[in-house]
């Protein structure tokens, strides 16, 4: 298993938010409110996240959605 895959789960916030998106798309607000994370902490993990492709963006209207590979 690729090295940035491995770190980025191996964060449990991180893990938290890809099990989250395994069930279904969110918003970056939508998922700080399920999670009990800051927007801009949920920001940062979904950065770290898609820069080890286990997440992707969706466009939807003016807002994007994350969900998982």
């Amino acid at each position: 298993m690729d090295d940035k895959v491995l770190k980025a789960l191996g964060e449990p916030n991180r893990y938290k938010l890809m099990c989250l998106m395994a069930e279904r798309s969110y918003c970056v607000g939508a998922l700080a409110k399920v999670s009990g994370l800051s927007e801009s902490s949920v920001s940062q993990h979904i950065r770290v996240l898609r820069e080890a492709d286990l997440v992707y963006g969706v466009g939807r209207g003016v807002y994007t959605h994350s969900a998982g590979n």
